[in-house]
């Protein structure tokens, strides 16, 4: 984050203002002294032109396959149940897609502010029973259905069973005017 900020020649406070981060976490985020949260990440990322990918990588990848190993991700969200999501792979920008690894406990539950205009997710239920919620309606969806829904629309992920729920959710982030003109 830091080093594209500087690239852009901006100070935190400009990228707070463009990213409605406050600036104080800006800092505990380029110090590493954070876990921000999916909402946080996103907004940088969108504010900095780059893509959650790009944003949260551990470096560049020198080879043209990106390998991600099981157990050498760290969680983006964790649920008070037990819930994990992982970024399990991802496409950075000026068009983002983002492949997620969802764990959702017995009650947990996840809500997501609506993305970039255009945005569209996918769903797929691997195990158990998730409720997806998207602008005000809800559907229940067992192992082996999925959804396609706007994302940017309010929506949410909830488990209302007794075992864990998981699922993959590929996330497709057109690119904003101004993303496809902003060099990276």
């Amino acid at each position: 984050m830091r080093a594209r900020r500087r690239t852009l020649g901006w100070t935190l406070d400009e990228l707070a203002d463009r990213s409605g981060v406050s600036r104080r976490m800006l800092v505990h985020v380029e110090q590493g002294t954070t876990n921000p949260s999916i909402a946080t990440l996103l907004r940088l990322s969108e504010a900095l032109s780059i893509g959650l990918p790009l944003l949260v990588a551990p470096g560049e990848a020198a080879a043209p396959i990106e390998v991600n190993r099981a157990g050498t991700r760290s969680p983006l969200w964790t649920g008070g149940a037990g819930g994990e999501a992982y970024l399990a792979a991802g496409v950075a920008a000026p068009d983002v897609v983002e492949l997620w690894d969802w764990t959702l406990g017995p009650g947990d539950a996840h809500a997501s502010e609506p993305h970039v205009p255009g945005t569209r997710e996918l769903l797929a239920v691997i195990e158990g029973e998730v409720v997806l919620g998207v602008g005000g309606e809800e559907v229940m969806l067992r192992a082996g259905d999925a959804a396609s829904f706007p994302g940017d629309a309010v929506h949410a992920y909830r488990n209302d069973g007794a075992l864990a729920a998981r699922f993959a959710l590929t996330v497709f982030e057109p690119a904003a005017p101004e993303r496809k003109q902003t060099p990276t």
